[in-house]
This record gives C-alpha cells, sequence and structure tokens, in this order.
C-alpha cells in the first residue's frame, strides 16, 4: 500500500476514535502515506500527527457541494490504493466509489456500498454486551491488516505543551459540562452540587467550545467558589487534550471530550445520561470509569444521539444520579 485515505467526517469524538485505525494501519504499512479527509474546523487535532501525510477538508458550511465535487477530484487525482470511508452517508460513498482506488473499504450501511471491494457490517445495539466502535471500525481493514486494533491517540506538540503550563501547576481537575444534545449533558444544578463539593484545594477548569462559554459561566456564577476558571474557547483542542492529561480526574459527558482524554490517556470519569455504554462508545483510557443512573429505567436508552429535551419530561437518567460516585474518583 503505497497511499492510503481515511474518510470521516462526521463530528468531533468520531474523528478522535477513528486515530485508531491511522495507528494501526501506520503499524502494518509504516512506509505508507496515510492522508485523512475530515469536515473543516477539526483539522487542528493532526496539525503535528506525525503519521498523517496530508489532510483534506471538505468545508460543509458554504458552497458544501460544490466543495465536494472538488474534494472528489483531489481524491481521484491522488491515486489511492486504499480508501477506507468510517462514514455511512451517501456523500463519502460517492467520494470513495469515484476515488480510482483499487480497495475500497466501507460499511454496508452505506447508500454507495454496492460500488466498495470490500464491506462490513456496523451494528449498534444496546442489548448485552456490544462491541466498542473503534473494533466495528476496524473490520474495515481486516483484510488487510491482522494487527490488534490499537487505541486512538493524539499528539500535541511541546508548544502545546508549553502553552498550558500556567494551568498545570497544582492539583486540578477539569469539568466537561456541555454536549450537542441536551439529554447526553448532566444537569447544570447537578454539576453546580458536585462542583460545591470539591475541596477547596483542588483547582477546577472548566473546559468546551466557545459556544460553550455561556453555560461555563452561569456554572461560575451558581457555583461561588473560589477555585474555578472557565476555560471555554481558549484552548485549542490538542491543548485540551495536553491540560486533561495532566488532571487528577477529567469529568465528561458522553461527548468529544472523552474521546479526547481517551486519546491521551488521561484519567477520566464519563457520566451517561439517555445513553448506554452498550452503544460502543464508551472511554479507552486505562483509568476510566463510567457513572450511570442505579435505577432501572423502561425509557433509557432514548435514542442513541440523544433529544432536545427528555421525551418522558423528567430526565431520570441523569437526575438519578448522584454526585458521591463523582466525587469519590478525585482522588483515584
Amino acid at each position: 500500500m503505497n497511499r492510503i485515505l481515511i474518510i470521516q467526517t462526521a463530528s468531533l469524538g468520531d474523528v478522535v476514535l477513528s486515530t485508531s485505525l491511522v495507528e494501526t494501519l501506520h503499524t502494518h504499512f509504516p512506509e505508507s502515506k496515510i492522508d485523512f479527509l475530515l469536515k473543516k474546523g477539526f483539522e487542528g487535532l493532526f496539525k503535528t500527527h506525525p503519521f498523517i501525510n496530508e489532510i483534506l477538508i471538505w468545508d460543509k458550511t458554504h458552497n458544501k457541494y460544490y466543495n465536494l465535487l472538488k474534494i472528489i477530484r483531489n481524491v481521484h487525482s491522488n491515486q489511492y490504493d486504499l480508501v477506507i470511508n468510517i462514514q455511512r452517508h451517501f456523500s463519502s460513498g460517492l467520494v470513495t466509489v469515484l476515488s480510482g482506488a483499487r480497495y475500497r473499504s466501507g460499511f454496508t450501511k452505506n447508500p454507495l456500498s454496492f460500488g466498495f471491494t470490500h464491506k462490513s457490517i456496523h451494528l449498534i445495539s444496546h442489548k448485552g454486551r456490544n462491541e466498542h466502535e473503534i473494533i466495528r471500525n476496524h473490520r474495515l481493514i481486516s483484510h488487510f491488516t491482522a494487527c490488534v486494533p490499537l487505541k486512538p491517540k493524539l499528539y500535541p506538540s511541546i508548544r502545546d505543551e508549553d502553552f498550558i503550563k500556567p494551568w498545570n501547576q497544582n492539583k486540578f481537575i477539569t469539568v466537561s459540562p456541555a454536549s450537542l444534545w441536551f439529554t447526553k449533558q448532566y444537569p447544570i444544578d447537578k454539576w453546580i452540587e458536585f462542583i460545591n463539593e470539591v475541596d477547596e484545594n483542588i483547582q477546577i477548569y472548566l473546559l468546551g467550545a466557545p459556544n460553550d462559554k455561556a453555560l461555563c459561566d452561569n456554572i461560575i456564577t451558581q457555583a461561588k467558589k473560589t477555585n474555578i476558571v472557565s476555560l471555554a474557547g481558549k484552548l485549542s483542542f490538542l491543548q485540551s487534550a495536553v491540560l486533561m492529561k495532566g488532571a487528577a480526574m477529567n469529568f465528561v459527558n458522553d461527548s468529544a471530550p472523552m474521546h479526547l482524554a481517551s486519546a491521551t490517556n488521561a484519567h477520566v470519569t464519563a457520566i451517561f445520561c439517555s445513553t448506554v455504554p452498550a452503544f460502543g462508545f464508551g472511554p479507552l483510557s486505562d483509568n476510566s470509569v463510567i457513572v450511570e443512573s442505579k435505577s432501572e429505567l423502561s425509557c433509557r436508552p432514548c435514542g442513541l444521539h440523544g433529544h432536545n429535551s427528555c421525551p418522558e419530561k423528567h430526565f431520570l437518567c441523569a437526575q438519578s444520579i448522584n454526585n458521591t460516585q463523582l466525587l469519590k474518583r478525585i482522588n483515584i
């Protein structure tokens, strides 16, 4: 394999999880050039990645389909030996089918999978013990490598490490309170209740994107603690990952920060509200624990991605979680 392309144009967490494929492919094909196609906004994840040759960026926010055509032409001209399509949408299937690659691997759920040379089933279920997403993704390369799936991994630079040094002086924890979906986000009153129980000698950093700043500021205002600082919108993805690596513990939802922690093997406590670990998107750090309701709720899970509000109007999957489950993780 001289040149390989990985396609993952979904959300931040999905892109981070797909780095496990990069690790495995590089181990098996160390001389191959590995390129990555992702959605604009996430390219910073790979700016110092030692195994990524070229980043292809699809801008979906402006002239989406014109930019898709440019991507298709670019991919075809690169003459890939292998294209691995993790996405299950028509657009990524079109890029794959028209790539001209000798080997085109993707999931059977993709509407253009008939044009793939290698296909795999992508099955998510909340019943029984389900496989992790990185194992499902690795089936896409099972015909080409027998390597054991490796964990996701990111490569922050020395500059990233230097940037976060001012916040990495004493014992601290991080809290990433936001999520794209309401029912995947631990409620603000529960976060405040937890934060108010944290020892004053432990620094608390709130992490998030620029649009999470209002949420973080609201938490700080209501918590009225002197040991809490919001870094929402102030750190890049890689800088956030470095900070999480140095934390005594990172408290996250079932969302992208959980996967950032996994990619640096940072200590993590992941709160699952409406979703369940059986979906296969849990944390992969050596020191990781999942916190969820101990109540048997017939309405949980209410969906794979969550909802903008609780369909049952009570949100018991989150409200019934006891914060002592979080507090005991600080000194682990």
